[in-house]
């Protein structure tokens, strides 16, 4: 990707990080240990209202977080951390950019150091995947160990790359984020504004907004796929429950998945002043022997929602293409002097 992050709004700056390690109370950007992976408190929160009734979900927030989508094996059994333990990562995952390694090849591999990071803290949680309970994703289907295996050999093969539009969506600046929105090193900032007929999310990476009507019309055919999905809102309650389908075939995820099948159920419910529960359940049949859920919490942040600005003509994609000419050359060379 040859984007460059315009400097994003952080919901924890480093010494505020080391401060909570030494008192660990609850800041925007955390999820306090009294809550583990933000789940609602025992007491239910009054949930405001829009003056036309609806729950209340405007403002900025921030999901970042360094918790991994699937258990790790040595945490195998186990859905939370300790108090020690998540002390431990979070003051990982607050200085793992500051510490410079000396090659001068490894330190420009690092990319940034923490001033440009927005990573925020680990859950309570070992996993985002709440359901398995093992927080692992369901076993895949014939079909889905087919698909990952080709996916796997397309990426050892670095991809096609005959022009701009075999590259993916990321590498030419048109969409980072997928539906369900993982957060990744910065920019995890999303600003919701409602309507009573709509609800529109606006990302801060790459600047992707969706609109999600609430008014109970159907999904668009299937012959117009989206790269986001074709959203669908309705309230149940104070939850607001958001159904995604017919994604493009370029759409890309941070999990396995069929575009043609996937479909993706969110729930957005306000918790407290400064949280959104966020979780999500992926119904892929084509990929998996079962639905599987994730849980991933979403914090009040103080904004402003800032530009995120690929370089003006996207040069870096120029440089992919070269890159792949000369793998070609490179080979071709290599296979005249084999022949010989």
């Amino acid at each position: 990707m040859s984007g460059r992050p315009v400097r994003t709004m952080k919901t924890l700056a480093l010494p505020a990080t080391l401060l909570i390690l030494a008192s660990m109370a609850p800041v925007a950007g955390q999820t306090p240990a009294s809550r583990p992976g933000g789940a609602p408190p025992a007491k239910k929160w009054p949930v405001p209202h829009t003056p036309w009734g609806h729950p209340d979900l405007q403002g900025i927030w921030n999901n970042g977080t360094t918790t991994p989508l699937e258990r790790p094996e040595d945490l195998s059994g186990r859905e939370f951390l300790t108090d020690q333990e998540w002390a431990a990562r979070a003051k990982e995952a607050a200085t793992r950019a500051e510490t410079r390694p000396s090659d001068p090849v490894a330190d420009v591999g690092l990319a940034y150091n923490n001033e440009w990071w927005d990573r925020g803290v680990p859950l309570k949680r070992t996993s985002l995947i709440v359901e398995p309970t093992n927080g692992r994703l369901p076993p895949l289907t014939a079909e889905g160990k087919k698909r990952v295996a080709a996916r796997d050999l397309a990426r050892r093969s670095h991809g096609p790359a005959d022009s701009w539009e075999d590259r993916p969506l990321q590498e030419r600046c048109l969409l980072y984020h997928g539906v369900p929105p993982f957060p990744t090193g910065y920019n995890n900032n999303y600003q919701i504004v409602q309507t009573p007929e709509h609800i529109a999310v606006r990302y801060e990476m790459m600047a992707e907004t969706r609109i999600i009507p609430l008014d109970g019309r159907a999904h668009l055919s299937h012959d117009i796929p989206q790269w986001m999905g074709n959203a669908r809102g309705r309230w149940e309650g104070d939850t607001l429950v958001v159904e995604t389908t017919h994604y493009s075939s370029k759409a890309t995820f941070r999990f396995p998945a069929s575009n043609e099948t996937l479909r993706v159920i969110e729930r957005f419910t306000r918790t407290a002043a400064d949280t959104i529960d966020y979780r999500f359940t992926v119904d892929d049949p084509t990929m998996y022997m079962s639905t599987w859920t994730a849980v991933l919490p979403m914090h009040k942040a103080e904004g402003p929602i800032y530009e995120y600005a690929c370089h003006e003509g996207n040069y870096g994609m120029v440089g992919v293409l070269r890159g792949h000419r000369a793998d070609e050359q490179a080979a071709a060379v290599k296979a005249k002097g084999s022949a010989r």
